[in-house]
């Protein structure tokens, strides 16, 4: 089984809900205290063994790019004023041998769409999906990412990374049908009405994909809020008994949200 070394991140959303912080600045830039959203995610990428980074980036997104790339003229001024141990870390950002990737999506269709624009990049072969808004705890063994690559390894289906939530919220979530075999998911049903949803295991925005989502994306229609989902998608592999669920480790931050990114910030400040 080919090494699983790509990884996209759709990261061409508006972030409203932080407006007017986000009017300028990507949502994925915001800070989790001294370090924005997207390398946390980059990070746990690379710790999963992954060198390829593919931002899926939107009108305005260019700071993303910047982020990631050499800044000699600030890497000089600190190492001028002595301070080489910030100039060390503005240089590695991201460690040698990491190539990122920048597909503009020219117009916002979806998560499912968001992914199809990396095709052309990715190719044939499994992938990984990280959503940045997703701010996720690393346990032992390694982050999310790392979980689903080696399940991935062992079984060459599609993984999800899954969470029990209870009550009313299960409707923001893509939730899992369970399949006969304990791991195994029959189903993927986007936001379904509390009362309609088959579990209380809700995907998050961790996945490892088997590149035959892109044939199904290629030719699925709209669903939920008219745009293109990654969930309808799954559901179809799910159908043909090609996807398994992991059991998130650590804990979950919708950074989506200013609540989610609050509860973040004092997690990772040691507070909370």
């Amino acid at each position: 089984m080919a090494r699983l070394r790509k990884a996209v991140f759709p990261v061409a959303g508006f972030g409203t809900r932080f407006l007017p912080a986000t009017k300028a600045m990507p949502k994925e830039l915001l800070p989790i205290v001294d370090k924005p959203l997207i390398q946390y995610a980059a990070e746990e990428a690379i710790a999963a063994g992954i060198d390829t980074l593919i931002f899926v980036t939107g009108r305005n997104k260019r700071a993303i790019e910047d982020h990631f790339d050499n800044n000699q003229e600030l890497e000089m001024a600190l190492r001028a004023k002595g301070k080489h141990d910030q100039a060390d870390m503005v240089k590695n950002i991201l460690p040698e041998g990491i190539e990122c990737i920048f597909v503009r999506q020219a117009e916002q269709l979806g998560l499912g769409h968001a992914v199809l624009c990396a095709e052309r990049v990715v190719g044939d072969e499994p992938f990984a999906v990280l959503l940045a808004d997703d701010f996720l705890t690393i346990g032992e063994g390694g982050g999310v990412t790392s979980d689903l690559v080696r399940a991935f390894g062992a079984t060459g289906r599609t993984q999800l990374s899954v969470m029990e939530v209870d009550g009313p919220d299960i409707s923001k979530y893509g939730v899992v049908v369970p399949g006969s075999v304990p791991g195994s998911v029959a189903g993927l049903v986007e936001k379904p009405a509390a009362e309609d949803a088959p579990s209380n295991m809700a995907s998050i925005g961790r996945y490892v994909l088997t590149p035959d989502i892109f044939d199904i994306l290629r030719t699925q229609p709209a669903g939920a809020g008219g745009e293109v989902q990654l969930a309808d998608a799954i559901n179809a592999q799910a159908a043909n008994g090609a996807v398994d669920a992991v059991t998130l480790r650590g804990r979950r931050f919708d950074c989506g949200s200013v609540q989610g990114y609050l509860d973040a910030i004092i997690a990772v400040s040691g507070r909370g």
